[in-house]
């Protein structure tokens, strides 16, 4: 199990090594991935009436001067960022639109006729005049879209919710709660991107921090004005990895993992078959750490306009005061969150005697877009979501949000395909991977798709393995800086439990009829010389065809192709040096990319259309109304659904899972188990 961690307290990015048991004895592992502020002078609440006459904007693709003088300052310090502050990669700069996103002034028909569509919006899309939006930031972000009993925070609607409060009069600013997250750095990477261009719109963004680590910074860093109470937990101490083996445990109890994976970096198994780390697996563990931490270090630096060198020699003095972080510029202010509204009800010219007028995240995920005049153009592009490890067929514990369905997305595909109303799509991918079959039957359906109508993919926190499988059928493939991606490679397995059973008096006998009937049948003993042969052939020859699939997409001689295979995992800006992906940015810039592919102008808006829509289930309903009572054993239902989905050979992503900061996390409950059975030999 590796982890990459940022202090004892705050994960940034883990990687972790998890694998799924299940009787019958044949096994597969499965793997997942769980990883700008320049101070102005006279800051917005420190500047008495800065909010009157705050202009009404729309986003188009024109340059825009008003822009703030930090982000004109990022994007001419860095050669190499792009319109949405993300490196670009592989010379794209010419070839793919940035798909920036700029603001100008509605004008007066458009400006009357979006409020005309106020006064007719139902009562609960409507918005006190002056609102201040407040967003709390914590925890799990998902790429899905959520329903309405639907508990966590949903990526696509903070997204949202900062680009309709750009555009929507009523809003004033915004008033962002950040707190530890529980997602990748491709989420974290989306998020800054909005909030710095929702800053285009001359309104205020105000972080809050009362607990930071390198992600929570990362985005505060970006507000107008950032500020922490007294006794805030602040702690950038870096990143570190941990790995943790199972081999030995294994060893003294009696069972044999017998894995078969192809790529000298596919350290899936790892963590059952080794008692330490491998060369290779340290090579890209520290590959991936050094990309995290530089870019890290690298963005803060411009965002605090200081030397890289000073921003680690900060990091390695262990500051932990908040008075210190105040006095070197890393935040605002030292505030309660009481005296922050305070001070923005004093800038807004409210009276001490009324309440701040504000609206909530939730709330204001119901004003529909259509208010705002966001929608309506006449050409349409699609959005699919895929989100989660991959499967063939729904299992018995699936439930309609968990995962990737590969006969569910099929069907979704195909719909696509034949319809006439969509110019282009864009495949939204957050998906570690899965089984290697559904993988390739997907695979299949987007290649047909993208010969109809371009298809671009656009990668989150990870698309790596069965998700970059997904994603190499697309025309163009597009990735944060920090994505996770490539793990071309597969592994399979079936543990030997032939000590195990002579340790508790257990026997199994099996009368078969065919040489391989007992290939994986047989967990009472090891594999047989022919087994073992047969079973390495198979994994081989999925290998080849993922391999050879992934040279064919991209352009590329299967003897290059296998020089950033291997089960390599790759950062997104790494991936993208070595031709596995086209560009650097998030989904903003996917669009601008299907747009050119499908020959709209760049300038002319277009409407997206959310084709993985949340349903609402009694599950969803009931953990909304009792979260607390549904997380209580989601862990151990998201292993049973791993489990239940392991069989075959799986296309899954080198044991990098998001920490699960409220519950253990899979590894901890495999730990549990052997440590509960080892009390009762």
């Amino acid at each position: 199990m590796a982890q990459i961690l940022p202090s004892p307290r705050f994960t940034t990015i883990h990687l972790q090594t998890t694998c799924s048991i299940k009787c019958p004895p044949s096994f597969s592992i499965h793997f997942s991935l769980s990883p700008l502020h320049l101070k102005k002078p006279d800051s917005f609440l420190h500047k008495k009436g800065s909010f009157q006459g705050i202009p009404t904007r729309a986003f188009d693709t024109e340059s825009d001067q008003t822009l703030s003088n930090e982000y004109e300052k990022i994007g001419e310090e860095v050669e190499l960022v792009d319109g949405n502050g993300s490196s670009s990669s592989g010379g794209d700069k010419d070839k793919y639109p940035s798909g920036e996103l700029v603001f100008r002034e509605y004008d007066t028909w458009k400006s009357l006729f979006v409020k005309l569509r106020m006064l007719i919006a139902l009562p609960w899309q409507r918005v006190k005049k002056g609102s201040v939006l407040t967003m709390k930031i914590r925890g799990e972000i998902s790429d899905q879209l959520k329903s309405r009993f639907s508990s966590g925070l949903s990526l696509p609607q903070i997204c949202e919710n900062l680009i309709k409060a750009a555009y929507d009069p009523r809003i004033s600013g915004i008033y962002l709660h950040i707190e530890p997250l529980n997602c990748g750095w491709g989420k974290v990477e989306e998020i800054r991107r909005h909030v710095l261009d929702f800053k285009k719109s001359g309104k205020f963004i105000v972080g809050y921090v009362p607990a930071c680590g390198e992600k929570e910074y990362y985005i505060g860093s970006a507000c107008e004005e950032l500020y922490a109470p007294p006794s805030a937990y602040f702690q950038l101490y870096g990143l570190t990895v941990q790995a943790s083996f199972l081999g030995g445990v294994l060893e003294k109890i009696g069972i044999e993992p017998q894995v078969q994976r192809i790529g000298k970096y596919k350290s899936a198994g790892d963590q059952l078959t080794r008692k330490n780390i491998s060369d290779e697996n340290r090579e890209m563990l520290t590959a991936l750490l050094d990309n995290i931490y530089g870019n890290w270090v690298e963005k803060i630096s411009l965002a605090k306009g200081k030397k890289k060198e000073d921003i680690e020699n900060f990091i390695n003095e262990g500051v932990y005061e908040v008075d210190r972080l105040k006095k070197d510029g890393w935040i605002t202010d030292i505030k309660y969150d009481d005296e922050v509204l305070s001070l923005l009800k004093e800038r807004l010219e409210i009276p001490s005697s009324k309440n701040l007028p504000t609206v909530d995240y939730r709330r204001y995920c119901r004003v529909k877009k259509w208010t705002l005049g966001l929608t309506g153009y006449r050409d349409q592009i699609a959005i699919i979501r895929a989100s989660g490890s991959i499967s063939r067929v729904r299992g018995a514990l699936s439930t309609s949000s968990s995962g990737i369905v590969a006969e569910q997305f099929i069907e979704k595909i195909r719909t696509v395909r034949e319809s006439k109303r969509y110019k282009a799509v864009v495949l939204r991918i957050d998906s570690p991977g899965g089984d290697a079959l559904a993988s390739d039957l997907m695979w299949r359906e987007i290649k047909l798709l993208a010969a109809s109508k371009p298809v671009v993919a656009s990668m989150a926190d990870v698309a790596a393995s069965g998700g970059y499988y997904m994603a190499m059928a697309a025309q163009t493939i597009v990735a944060e800086n920090l994505t996770l991606t490539g793990s071309i490679g597969v592994v399979t397995g079936k543990f030997n439990l032939e000590r195990l059973y002579e340790k508790i008096g257990f026997n199994k006998e099996i009368i078969s009829r065919g040489r391989y009937a007992e290939l994986t049948a047989a967990e009472q003993r090891p594999f047989r010389a022919d087994e073992a042969e047969l079973f390495a052939k198979s994994a081989e020859n999925a290998y080849r065809s993922f391999r050879d699939k992934a040279a064919s997409s991209r352009s590329m001689t299967v003897d290059k192709m296998e020089e950033v295979a291997q089960g390599r995992v790759w950062t997104g800006n790494d991936a993208a040096s070595r031709g596995l992906v086209d560009a650097i940015g998030g989904l903003s810039r996917a669009v601008a990319i299907a747009k050119q592919k499908a020959n709209l102008p760049l300038d002319e808006e277009v409407t997206l259309v959310e084709l993985s829509r949340p349903s609402t289930s009694l599950p969803e309903i009931l953990g909304g109304l009792g979260s607390s009572l549904a997380e209580a054993d989601k862990a151990v239902k998201d292993l049973l659904q791993v489990m239940a989905s392991s069989d075959g050979i799986q296309a899954r992503m080198d044991g990098i899972m998001l920490e699960q900061l409220d519950r253990p996390s899979y590894a901890n409950i495999i730990f549990t188990l052997i440590k509960d059975y080892l009390s009762t030999l």
